[in-house]
Order: C-alpha cells, then sequence, then structure tokens
C-alpha cells in the first residue's frame, strides 16, 4: 500500500499506542492476586504468554518495518527548493528553531540595562549591562530565520503530503 510521510507518521504513532496499550494489558494481566479462601479461577484475568508473546513480536516487526520505510524515504528524498534530503531537514528545522530562539532574546535586550540584583541578592552597587552587538543586525537576522523557518517547514510539509512510498504491513 502507498502511503505519504504524513499518513506513514500517523500510522506508526497508531501502532505505538497500541503496542504500548498491548503492553500495559500484558502486565495486568499476567499476574493477579486473590484473597484467602477466594475461588482463584474465578478472578483469574485472560492470559495466554505464548499468544501475548507473538502479538507483541508482530507488533514490533511491523513498527520496525514501518519505521524503517519512514527513515529510507527521510535519507532519499529530496525538499523542493533546499538542497537537502528529508533527513537533513529534520535537523535543520531545530537548527533554525534555536537560532530563531537566540535572537529572539537578544533583540529583546535593551542596548544598556540596570542591573538591580547581583549573585541572587539585593545590592546598593548599580551595575549595567550592554549589549555588544549591532541591535539593527540582531532584528535583520530575526526576521531571515524567521522567514527561512517558515519556507522550510512548508516546503517539509509539501513533500510530506505529496510524495508516497510503498509499505506492506
Amino acid at each position: 500500500m502507498k502511503y505519504t510521510s504524513a499518513q506513514a507518521n500517523k500510522l506508526l504513532k497508531k501502532l505505538n499506542d497500541e503496542y504500548a496499550a498491548l503492553l500495559d494489558r500484558e502486565k495486568r494481566s499476567r499476574e493477579f492476586r486473590a484473597a484467602m479462601g477466594e475461588d482463584i479461577e474465578s478472578v483469574r484475568p485472560a492470559y495466554h504468554y505464548g499468544e501475548m508473546q507473538q502479538r507483541l513480536a508482530e507488533m514490533e516487526q511491523t513498527i520496525r518495518s514501518l519505521k524503517h520505510a519512514i527513515n529510507r524515504f527521510n535519507v532519499t528524498h529530496q525538499v523542493d527548493g533546499f538542497d537537502m534530503t528529508i533527513d537533513e531537514m529534520l535537523v535543520y528545522i531545530p537548527q533554525l528553531t534555536k537560532r530563531k530562539e537566540k535572537l529572539r532574546e537578544m533583540r529583546a535586550k535593551l542596548p544598556k540595562e540596570r542591573i538591580e540584583e547581583q549573585y541572587g541578592r539585593q545590592s546598593n552597587i548599580i551595575d549595567y549591562a550592554y549589549t555588544n552587538y549591532d541591535l539593527a543586525e540582531v532584528e535583520a537576522d530575526y526576521a531571515k530565520a524567521t522567514d527561512e523557518l517558515t519556507r522550510a517547514q512548508l516546503a517539509l510539509d509539501a513533500v510530506n503530503q505529496r510524495e508516497t512510498f510503498e509499505f506492506g504491513k
């Protein structure tokens, strides 16, 4: 069956959720308690070790295969407008996000700012912190980083919604 990357990632999330639920069900049914004198068979939860291990192994195999197909897709498909694969883009976007956050903090600073607290307590000494960079340059770089991040995210979304790959459960 053909999937887009977006569809495959939704399927992967669903499979991981089902796997976690199955593990939880196993944990709650593989052991049980009964009070003294209670009929053990009347409180025994349904559990078959061999069947449960087989179901878990099958789900693990499907998850591995799907994750591998997604990874193969990510390292072989280029993102339009960028000289990068999806895999590289998945590194580039967090880098841009960090850069944008750093620049956001830098652009919010005043050129000269009074420091009221030193080493965690009030002080009578008046201290100032000065920016050691051009605020206009930081502002321009922030705008560029924001635009580039938006462009990268939209390009990645487009390829993830458009391109397909084969995956058979």
